[in-house]
């Protein structure tokens, strides 16, 4: 991919490791967008809000996020890709630029080829959760239940490719189970109906779950880390729980379209890294679930070269295409 080349060439720039506070000129000399693929409410919409508004109150600069879901992102994703190149326009990426190229033939962008990394935000595991309702107590209850009614159970997601549908599919894998998937135009409606009891599971980003979790209208039962979460202790890794090989790292960062000036990228960069370091937003990012990241655009682009790889390989396995 071409993300290493270009975080190479960008590191090799900047002094050591360290970070410019502020960039030359008099850049952003007008406010930035940051598109979230998604809708109102769910982890990534948190993530990019957090770090979004703690970045304003440090510069005294203007951004917008504009939600842009459906279509498992792609409507988000290939808006920035089209955006203009000025350093005006990023994206918040997340989990499905690792997967989209495998599951979709005829991607209108090129995750390699439209994009360059800006800076990797956090990392946030899916958690399997039910309604505080849901007579379902624990990961084996469900799996049995899931085995004595194959196809009567469904799952909600925020759309085809995004890390709660690809985590139900390797759920049902590694289980032998048979689910119904309901996708959504973003997580936040699809809790909010395993909540009510129209859907019957969820198994999304801790972002996303965690929240209505700590506020008694969910259950989590999982969580597909490799190791508990700290807000949640009583909460079994599905390693724990007898299902074995289910981790799905969702995580988060900002991209801008290819061609962005260094200067408008170093100057997000230094400012996210600047966000990540503050103790307070790591522990707001803690409470959602969510390891703070941070780092070059570099480091960023072999990340996200890592995943891709490591997501082929399963999507391969699994067999999924996507329309």
């Amino acid at each position: 991919m071409k993300f290493i080349a270009y975080g190479a060439a960008f590191c090799a720039c900047l002094p050591g490791t360290s970070f410019a506070q502020t960039a030359p000129g008099d850049y952003p000399s007008r406010p930035i967008t940051i598109v979230v693929p998604f809708t109102v409410g769910g982890g990534s919409d948190a993530v990019a809000r957090m770090i979004t508004t703690r970045i304003a109150e440090r510069t005294g600069k203007s951004i917008i996020i504009d939600n842009r879901g459906g279509a498992g992102t792609n409507i988000g994703n290939e808006l920035v890709a089209r955006a203009p190149a000025d350093g005006y326009t990023y994206l918040l990426g997340q989990f499905t630029l690792s997967v989209n190229p495998f599951l979709y033939k005829n991607l209108r962008y090129s995750v390699e080829k439209d994009f360059v990394p800006v800076v990797h935000i956090a990392d946030s595991p899916t958690i399997l959760s039910v309604s505080v309702t849901s007579p379902i107590s624990d990961a084996k209850s469900l799996v049995q239940r899931a085995k004595a009614e194959p196809g009567k159970l469904n799952y909600g997601s925020g759309g085809a490719g995004t890390p709660p549908h690809l985590s139900g599919e390797l759920f049902q894998k590694l289980t032998g189970t048979s689910l119904v998937h309901v996708p959504y135009k973003g997580s936040g409606p699809a809790i909010m109906d395993v909540i009510s009891g129209q859907l019957d599971l969820v198994i999304d980003t801790s972002g996303s779950v965690l929240p209505q979790v700590k506020g008694g209208r969910l259950k989590a039962l999982a969580v597909a880390g490799s190791k508990r979460l700290t807000d949640l202790p009583d909460v079994p890794t599905f390693d724990e729980a007898g299902i074995k090989g289910m981790e799905v790292p969702a995580w988060y960062g900002f991209l801008a379209p290819a061609g962005t000036p260094d200067t408008a990228i170093r100057w997000l960069n230094a400012e996210v890294n600047g966000v990540l370091a503050e103790p307070a937003i790591a522990m707001k990012l803690q409470h959602i679930g969510a390891v703070p990241a941070g780092g070059t655009p570099a480091e960023f682009g072999h990340f996200m070269q890592e995943q891709s790889k490591r997501w082929s390989g399963v999507i391969s396995d699994l067999n999924i295409q996507l329309e």
